[in-house]
């Protein structure tokens, strides 16, 4: 079953357990978020269309943390007068784990669990970037569960090279 939601003056067509990313909105990660402006639902070939919207149905899910989106560069130019104007922002989001679609009678639930890990942790991880990754951790303590000690092996040191036998190459000069 799916959901055509409206928040923040775009339209996203969603179900559960999608992870959505859409314009900031208010509130804590872990905290639940409802979409009540539900603009169709649809399951298979059967779909509802709400004028404007579906009465009773609503869109449920977890918030999982709100960042700066990708650098959007603004560059302003009049030619021929020396004019040329650098600039640029980013745009705050929030995302989102979808959990719930119900209306009109039908309802559907996602089972799995939310990761409340921000992106910014998993980078770090992912280059392998051990201290950041602890620093970040801690500042988002109350979010991210403390890693355990079996979580991180310890690093094997590296065995040596042997070097070339010295006898062997002065025997075959001789």
């Amino acid at each position: 079953m799916y959901a055509v939601i409206k928040t923040g003056g775009k339209q996203y067509r969603v179900q559960a357990g999608d992870l959505l990313v859409v314009e900031k909105l208010d509130g804590e990660p872990g905290a639940e978020v409802a979409f009540n402006e539900v603009l169709m639902l649809g399951e298979g070939a059967d779909v509802i269309v709400g004028a404007p919207v579906v009465e009773g149905a609503s869109v449920k899910g977890a918030l999982i943390e709100t960042r700066k989106g990708v650098k959007v560069k603004v560059f302003k130019k009049i030619r021929r007068q020396g004019y040329r104007r650098t600039g640029g922002h980013r745009q705050l989001e929030t995302v989102i784990r979808v959990t719930s679609v119900s209306g009109a009678g039908l309802s559907e639930t996602w089972d799995g669990t939310v990761d409340f890990t921000p992106r910014a942790i998993l980078n770090a991880k992912a280059r392998g970037l051990t201290n950041l990754v602890a620093e970040l951790e801690a500042a988002h303590a109350p979010v991210v569960a403390a890693p355990t000690a079996d979580a991180a092996p310890a690093k094997k040191p590296r065995a040596k090279k042997a070097a070339p036998a010295a006898d062997a190459s002065e025997g075959a000069e001789a």
